[in-house]
């Protein structure tokens, strides 16, 4: 009876991992039905169409892909933990490549159509996002992955690290859902409020965008769904540093 509570607990993560997967999947496509169908499809031109791929490349990376790359650390909970952080390293890095694909999109659109950037408030926090998200990378990369500095620092960075990873998600939906109202007003403007398709649809992709939001930061600030100790781990991490910093390794 005792252990009834816990195990329930743990026996959620599952089915939480699988529907935020569905809905975040279902976001990317819906993203792209919208660009495809009713925004006429992608191209790397200039044209509009090259625009096409901005929001699908933020709701792709800096969304989707981000989230997923901090979620590896409840997923793959019992494997070997360097492998963990070589993982949720490479996905940041693919979500951080997609995403400076969807930036420059949007400039080189605005360019050829002769628009001013960086005036609306969609266009500075996104900025925002993508440059902490870059520094956010490049921080990991030297704390954890290929540490160059002091364990102690390393540990009084950790949770900085990771409370900055779920504010960067939430940040990165916000802009999205700034970005689909910018979108709209732009694009649809007259018709919006008579519930046209398009509109409809992007509403309900913005819904969909806080339901992934809203299941990610369950899942990650749930204690239950942590990765668990490892005692070989934490020995192996022990003796590191007293190898590195002095001292007399810690006898049984």
């Amino acid at each position: 009876m005792d252990d009834s509570g816990p195990y329930t607990r743990r026996s959620a993560l599952p089915w939480l991992v699988g529907a935020s997967q569905m809905v975040g999947v279902a976001s990317v496509v819906l993203t792209g039905v919208w660009m495809g169908h009713f925004r006429g499809g992608f191209a790397w031109d200039g044209s509009a169409q090259e625009f096409n791929l901005h929001p699908l490349c933020m709701v792709l990376g800096l969304v989707f892909l981000q989230g997923d790359a901090i979620l590896v650390y409840r997923v793959f909970r019992n494997e070997a933990k360097r492998n963990v952080k070589l993982l949720h390293g490479i996905v940041h890095l693919l979500a951080l490549i997609i995403s400076i694909v969807g930036f420059v999109a949007v400039f080189d659109f605005h360019r050829s159509a002769k628009i001013p950037d960086m005036y609306s408030l969609h266009s500075w926090c996104g900025m925002a996002t993508l440059l902490l998200f870059s520094l956010q990378w490049v921080m990991g990369l030297l704390f954890f992955l290929f540490p160059v500095a002091s364990a102690w620092l390393r540990a009084a960075y950790l949770p900085v690290h990771v409370f900055g990873g779920v504010v960067l998600l939430v940040m990165a939906i916000g802009c999205s859902l700034l970005g689909i109202t910018e979108k709209l007003l732009f694009s649809i403007m007259p018709t919006y409020s008579s519930f046209t398709s398009e509109g409809v649809l992007a509403n309900v992709l913005g819904l969909l965008l806080v339901g992934f939001g809203v299941v990610m930061v369950y899942i990650i600030t749930k204690e239950e769904f942590r990765r668990p100790p490892n005692p070989e781990e934490e020995a192996l991490t022990v003796h590191f540093k007293t190898l590195t910093e002095g001292g007399a390794p810690p006898t049984p």
